[in-house]
């Protein structure tokens, strides 16, 4: 299954599917060793839903239905494609597979924490030198990624401000006043071991790890609501907290960015995502609740100053979205 707007990438993959059959290592009697086994691989193009990156979602969009979640249980591994055993893994997992069968599982082992071994990739994205993907050992410090020159170079334009590590819908983790970001001190919450159970530690989620990196020239208004405008154009509409609660944050949100925001807001901000926080099928809902509660958390007072002055503590006019490379004069 790949998403319908990557033509060049489904076309390229189509291609390669072709020439195993054509050599024998796909269709029947797989390499000639006369064993009866047969492996037939089909690609099935999506039509763009977000919501297809969840796996029930997925495979309802396979069966040729809605993209619609499914209550769990029962999983996929029990009931699934038209309710057989259904295993479903993304491509990263996937392309681990044949370097662990060519390689061994003590070389796959031996890269990255004992507890969370093998290589991982990185996206690096948002003020930074270096954006893009970079593959490294699990377990690379957030603060090496954002700032070595291996990996994301340094920020631009400004001071790092804040980092979401693991994808949009991750809290935030933000940097300690008085302790710099680059420092191996313990009390540097940017020094943090990109794996799952040192960020769950840590408030947050390694996710995809998908880094977006902010600096200090960054609104979090604007930010925020750009999140909450993209769940609500994504969300399924199947439950009604999702349906309804992301299109009442991206109000909100759109209301305190175009300088239209009143006292209660962010009441009412904080009050919507409460009710729709673990009360639908999917985590789609929770993938905006997570990002208002943090950026409530870390920088509630920028929303109140986006309320109470209907401009930015940034220096940026409400409503105003600035572009990153006009801030470093690219």
């Amino acid at each position: 299954f790949i998403r319908g707007e990557f033509t060049r990438e489904a076309k390229r993959l189509q291609a390669a599917i072709d020439e195993c059959y054509a050599d024998g290592i796909l269709g029947k009697d797989v390499l000639g060793l006369g064993k009866n086994f047969e492996l037939d691989v089909t690609v099935i193009t999506g039509a763009g839903a977000y919501i297809c990156g969840e796996e029930t979602g997925l495979i309802s969009a396979q069966e040729g239905g809605r993209a619609y979640p499914k209550i769990k249980p029962p999983f996929p591994a029990v009931e699934g494609f038209f309710r057989s055993p259904t295993v479903v893994n993304n491509v990263e997992t996937i392309a681990n597979v044949g370097p662990i069968f060519s390689r061994g599982v003590e070389w796959f082992t031996a890269i990255g924490p004992d507890f969370c071994p093998g290589p991982k990739l990185y996206c690096l994205s948002g003020q930074l030198k270096n954006i893009g993907y970079h593959e490294g050992p699990m377990g690379l410090k957030l603060k090496d990624l954002i700032y070595s020159d291996e990996y994301g170079g340094g920020v631009i334009g400004g001071e790092l401000k804040a980092v979401i590590p693991g994808g949009s819908s991750m809290p935030l983790v933000v940097p300690k006043a008085g302790v710099d970001p680059r420092s191996d001190s313990e009390d540097n919450p940017i020094n943090l071991q990109m794996d799952f159970d040192s960020c769950k530690a840590a408030g947050t989620f390694l996710g995809s790890a998908g880094v977006i990196v902010m600096n200090e020239q960054t609104c979090m208004v604007n930010a925020l609501y750009n999140l909450a405008r993209f769940y609500h154009h994504e969300s399924c509409g199947q439950c009604t907290p999702c349906r309804e609660g992301t299109g009442w944050l991206e109000k909100i949100l759109h209301r305190i960015e175009f300088g239209h925001g009143h006292a209660g807001d962010l009441e009412l901000l904080e009050n919507v995502a409460w009710q729709m926080e673990r009360k639908t099928i999917c985590m789609l809902a929770d993938s905006i609740v997570m990002p208002v509660q943090s950026y409530m958390k870390h920088f509630r007072p920028e929303f109140e100053h986006h309320i109470e002055h209907r401009t930015c503590m940034t220096g940026t006019p409400a409503g105003k979205f600035v572009n990153p490379a006009e801030l470093v004069g690219v």
